[in-house]
């Protein structure tokens, strides 16, 4: 009886976290689309709050022993935290620039990119049936982009930097994991604050630091409570992504994606009053279908791959 009740104290928790990845997730979206159409706080500025208050946190996190910080050399980690600066820029720039529909969708072509990267610059090998499931990705999210009555050739174009970076970012993090030996909030303790400081230098280039439409300009209560919360939040994205895959898997967390991907994709044709035609809507369920056929051929080739180390004697 006891084996059982830890048993549903265990699942309840897991529940409890995805449902908690779910609401932070989706809120992030929705408040930093509000923060740009009702405030127009400027957008570097907004990703130096995210970092600096995600800097905090795991400053915080590791004081608590929720991990232990590991000694890195920053010059290895370089590259990586001007990536992570960059991806977090252009998918900000797409979300401010495009509809809520578009920039979620531009999102999953991150996939086929990954894919390209890996394939010509790391010489790595996709099956056929994997390769194949990147045809409909990528034709809901041309078909969702030609038929998009708010089309914007700015918003689509910080789309394709913000999926080309993210990209380029995704695979670094995982070779660097894999070569420091670290996990992904010992790699984030050190790089936020180095992503930080190279937005600080960067921002007065690009956005007025003082006076109106500035980080320090003369913006409403209001306002600096919903950019300090978006930063808490973001926060608490990164904190439970890292949850749930410990207390799970990354197949579940991926799985569970889909779901937020979808009711994104609701929401902001809800909230924000988005028009979307009977060809975007082709185009979504195209792009779906794609990301699903894509976990289910991964996990089946990983599970293939799972059984024959097991086999071997």
């Amino acid at each position: 009886m006891a084996s059982l009740a830890d048993r549903v104290r265990g699942n309840g928790r897991i529940a409890a976290g995805l449902l908690f990845n779910l609401l932070v997730s989706i809120c992030i979206v929705f408040l930093n689309k509000w923060i740009y159409v009702h405030h127009g706080f400027p957008n570097m500025s907004l990703t130096l709050v995210h970092f600096v208050v995600t800097w905090l946190g795991l400053y915080i996190c590791q004081k608590l022993d929720i991990f232990a910080p590991k000694s890195l050399p920053p010059s290895k980690l370089l590259l990586l935290a001007l990536s992570f600066c960059g991806f977090v820029v252009f998918t900000n720039l797409s979300l401010q620039n495009n509809t809520i529909g578009t920039y979620q969708l531009a999102k999953a072509m991150t996939t086929p990119v990954i894919i390209a990267i890996q394939t010509f610059c790391y010489q790595k090998t996709f099956s056929t049936r994997i390769q194949l499931t990147l045809i409909p990705i990528t034709l809901g999210v041309i078909l969702n982009s030609y038929y998009d009555v708010k089309f914007n050739f700015l918003g689509m174009m910080f789309a394709a930097l913000g999926v080309l970076v993210t990209s380029l970012y995704q695979v670094w993090v995982g070779a660097k994991q894999h070569e420091l030996q670290v996990n992904s909030m010992q790699l984030l303790y050190y790089q936020a604050p180095m992503s930080s400081a190279m937005l600080l230098v960067t921002v007065p280039f690009f956005e007025p630091m003082f006076g109106e439409g500035g980080i320090f300009g003369p913006w409403s209560v209001s306002a600096l409570l919903m950019v300090l919360l978006s930063g808490v939040i973001a926060f608490m994205v990164n904190l439970s992504i890292y949850w749930i895959i410990g207390n799970t898997s990354p197949v579940t967390y991926n799985m569970f994606g889909h779901f937020k991907f979808c009711i994104t994709l609701c929401g902001g044709y809800v909230l924000f009053k988005d028009p979307l035609s009977i060809n975007q809507g082709l185009g979504i369920l195209c792009t779906l279908f794609g990301i699903l056929a894509y976990t289910h051929f991964k996990l089946s080739e990983q599970e293939g791959s799972k059984s024959k180390l097991v086999q071997r004697p």
